[in-house]
């Protein structure tokens, strides 16, 4: 089946309609474009309606929240409803300031996602109206490990039938959840986290996957982000001793290119929960 994913994308050329960060908006586009998605950025109010209606999906990121995006997010949103296609948000720092937790809790409350990506501390501030991250880096508190895994699936697992979203929490252990199922995927690099953007850039790819395969979507988010784990490792294989995170940025976006399905069914490590 997450063979079945990754080239039902490169097949279908799903079009993605970001209002993302513009500390990442160039790797986001290029991880699209590599994944075999076509990416359009626009966060204009009065471009985003017209925008969205010809995508297939919408990722919603509020890594750098302004008063002139916050509308257009509602609006983009609310469209893309409107026309049934694919939400993501991604609450980049939810926690980290009250502008970035109201405007994230507001945008589920108004509008039905699809998907829900972040770290742990950005689902449990989701989760419970209020908490606190490291910028916008999960708090070492919260962090998932084997110790927290069995506490951290209901979570997921609840917090998905609650919402309707299917949950993915990345980190160390990647969790992908809706009411009944959690895919427990264990690959990536802890130097991925080095890299700025590595998470927008992975909102973008889901979006463009769970467009692609509608009818299977939690396996779908699961896929991308095995996708995004993998070429993490298949990067870092093939970075110099003199090379450093600017390099390894650019090899994470080439083994996205280059992956087929047989080498991600190779290299997938997860197991179902």
């Amino acid at each position: 089946m997450i063979k079945e994913c990754l080239e039902n994308v490169r097949k279908n050329v799903p079009l993605v309609h970001n209002i993302t960060n513009y500390v990442t908006v160039n790797d986001v586009a290029n991880v699209i474009l590599a994944c075999g998605g076509s990416p359009i950025m626009s966060d204009d109010e009065g471009d985003v309606e017209d925008i969205t209606s010809i995508c297939g999906g919408l990722n919603i990121n509020i890594g750098t929240l302004n008063k002139n995006t916050i509308p257009s997010m509602y609006l983009a949103g609310k469209k893309a409803n409107e026309l049934g296609h694919v939400l993501l948000l991604d609450p980049v720092g939810a926690g980290a300031s009250k502008l970035r937790t109201d405007t994230a809790v507001g945008l589920m409350k108004e509008i039905r996602f699809d998907v829900i990506r972040g770290n742990i501390s950005e689902i449990k501030t989701l989760a419970y109206g209020s908490g606190s991250t490291k910028g916008v880096d999960a708090d070492v508190a919260d962090a998932v490990t084997e110790d927290t895994l069995d506490n951290a699936v209901t979570f997921v697992k609840k917090l998905s039938a609650e919402t309707g979203s299917i949950i993915a929490v990345t980190g160390a252990i990647d969790l992908v959840a809706d009411g009944e199922k959690c895919y427990v995927i264990r690959n990536g690099r802890p130097e991925m986290g080095k890299i700025t953007g590595t998470g927008c850039q992975l909102s973008g790819m889901i979006t463009a996957y769970v467009v692609a395969n509608q009818d299977n979507k939690l396996e779908a988010a699961a896929a991308a982000v095995m996708v995004m784990g993998l070429a993490g490792e298949i990067g870092y294989s093939h970075l110099q001793a003199f090379e450093g995170n600017s390099t390894y940025r650019n090899r994470i976006i080439d083994a996205i290119y280059n992956m087929d399905g047989d080498t991600l069914e190779q290299g997938a490590k997860f197991e179902i929960r």
